[in-house]
């Protein structure tokens, strides 16, 4: 290779490290080609980008960025190397826990990852990083937390109306159910009393005839 390619290696590499903020160096040592194939296919599948490049270019192009903040995972560039680029922290992971066990290998292994700012070394780390949350996880969790206050609030409300609607309907039906009060028979009407009947004068006598 010469300065120019390893120049324009460099350039590349550079222009990758700028873009995303998560990163991992893999061992990719002892695939076949047809392997390093499938685990491309896997990666372009999941909008991941893989780089294969020499382990010194790596580490040029991340001391030409900033040295002092990529220095944790120098120690991790040897053997061959294979960079996955992701904007989803714990996608890269996710494939090769996925390729290792369709392949039921433990290549590629992971050297080292480099997360938003954070590195995590060796290969014991890679089932932790599939479990990590990513910031649309993390965004719906915390709009759970907000809106459970209010649902509980709701909840308690409907349940509030729930235990008095059968109330009202008690309340409701308890005139209809109540018997009406018998009516009462209509008092018959005391026979008056008759008045006493006025005796009779007796009639006079009528003037005896003249003779």
């Amino acid at each position: 290779m010469t300065k120019q390619e390893k120049n324009e290696v460099i350039d590349v590499l550079k222009g990758k490290f700028s873009q995303y903020n998560n990163f991992y160096i893999t061992d990719t040592e002892s695939l076949t080609v047809a392997q390093i194939s499938d685990l491309r296919r896997h990666c372009f599948n999941k909008q991941v980008e893989m780089k294969v490049a020499k382990n010194t270019l790596i580490k040029k192009a991340l001391e030409s960025i900033d040295a002092e903040k990529y220095s944790g995972v120098y120690d991790s560039l040897h053997k061959v190397t294979a960079l996955l680029f992701s904007e989803n922290p714990k996608e890269p992971a996710l494939i090769l826990a996925g390729f290792r066990k369709a392949s039921k290998g433990e290549k590629p292994s992971l050297k080292a990852a480099f997360i938003n700012g954070d590195v995590f070394v060796g290969d014991n780390q890679l089932v932790a990083l599939t479990k990590i949350k990513t910031k649309n996880e993390l965004i719906g969790e915390v709009i759970g937390l907000l809106q459970s206050p209010i649902q509980r609030v709701l909840g308690a409300l409907q349940n509030k109306d729930a235990a008095k609607a059968p109330e009202a309907v008690v309340e409701t039906a308890a005139p209809v159910a109540e018997a009406a009060p018998a009516a009462e028979a209509p008092v018959a009407a005391a026979p008056a009393a008759e008045a006493p009947a006025t005796p009779e004068a007796p009639a006079a006598d009528a003037p005896a005839a003249e003779a």
